[in-house]
């Protein structure tokens, strides 16, 4: 837990400081400039976040004959965002999430093919949108320089559902593979008839949730596109509230490529590889104060807030124990 908790305030102190070695004294003045009303709006932005998240957990649930009220389902949300954001690359995320439904009556195995249905969701999400805004590029040729940034954007994501599709087709292969590995490591035999039981589940479990009717498995993209929408939108606002302005479409291009770029650092919410990225890809854009402030009052909404506020729902409905887990389980650095 310690250790869990140096990390976390190393990753602050870190992203703090390259904001304010950036925006130098100038950035105090820019948010004290800030309207408090367009922070509100912001933080607004972020609770209807949660709630769509809420909305396609209930989706989901209700599929496999488990429903949740919204309320149970808002706080499982917030709750695995806390662990998601307290933790090396988000590792924290799947744990409180089975952790939760388990508690809630749900199996393992299906709990986490929920899990991993939440992920080819936003993957989905993020193709869309990078197939919009390569169609903005396109009718904005002054912008080609961001070519570079979209096929980056677009070779990781098709990496990602490549190796998810050849995973899931290829599974006996997968199977035999993790049989050997774990022979060598001298694991019995139950412990490794176990792990194939498991995966197996898994797998059948996926199969389950993917065969949601397609109304269902539509409400579910909907809420999965909204929740992007209004937390890719934040920025937009952020830097309407310092009177300049940025596209749309590159806001969200630039979130995207820094919060990529956050899971290489291994910190907790990606400090260090978020902020740098920032601001490197908004230093064209943005005087120095300016991007300081941005990058601050950014941070706050979708990191630091993301903290304050889920940290009580994660220790009513979570408790002790699972939060000892998650600090065992962080690597060291």
């Amino acid at each position: 837990m310690k250790r869990t908790l140096a990390l976390v305030a190393f990753g602050l102190l870190l992203g703090f400081g390259i904001a304010l070695v950036y925006g130098g004294s100038g950035l105090f003045q820019r948010i004290a400039a800030f309207p408090l009303s367009l922070l509100g709006v912001a933080l607004a932005m972020i609770f209807a976040c949660w709630n769509c998240n809420a909305g396609r957990l209930r989706l989901m649930l209700g599929g496999i004959a488990r429903p949740m009220g919204h309320g149970r389902a808002l706080a499982t949300m917030m709750a695995t965002e806390f662990a998601i954001n307290m933790t090396p690359a988000g590792s924290g995320g799947v744990l409180s999430y089975v952790y939760l439904l388990k508690r809630h009556g749900a199996p393992a195995t299906s709990a986490a093919a929920m899990y991993a249905v939440d992920i080819m969701m936003d993957m989905l999400v993020f193709s869309s949108a990078l197939v919009i805004v390569a169609l903005v590029l396109f009718f904005h040729p002054a912008q080609l320089h961001i070519g570079w940034e979209i096929g980056m954007l677009a070779g990781l994501l098709v990496a990602m559902v490549a190796l998810g599709w050849a995973g899931a087709k290829n599974y006996r292969t997968v199977l035999l593979w993790i049989g050997r590995r774990k022979l060598i490591r001298r694991v019995s035999a139950a412990n490794r008839r176990r792990l194939t039981r498991t995966v197996l589940r898994f797998r059948e479990a996926l199969h389950l949730v993917l065969g949601f009717s397609r109304a269902r498995l539509f409400g579910i993209f909907l809420c999965c596109l909204g929740h992007w929408v209004l937390r890719y939108s934040v920025l937009y606002v952020i830097i309407t509230g310092m009177d300049r302005h940025v596209d749309l479409a590159y806001s969200f291009l630039v979130q995207m490529l820094a919060q990529t770029a956050g899971h290489f650092t291994m910190l907790p919410g990606g400090s260090g590889g978020v902020e740098l990225s920032f601001t490197a890809l908004l230093a064209p854009v943005l005087d120095h104060a300016t991007l300081g402030a941005v990058l601050l009052m950014w941070r706050f909404a979708l990191y630091y807030w993301y903290l304050i506020a889920c940290a009580p729902v994660f220790f009513l409905f979570v408790g002790k124990a699972l939060w000892q887990l998650l600090g065992n389980s962080a690597p060291a650095k």
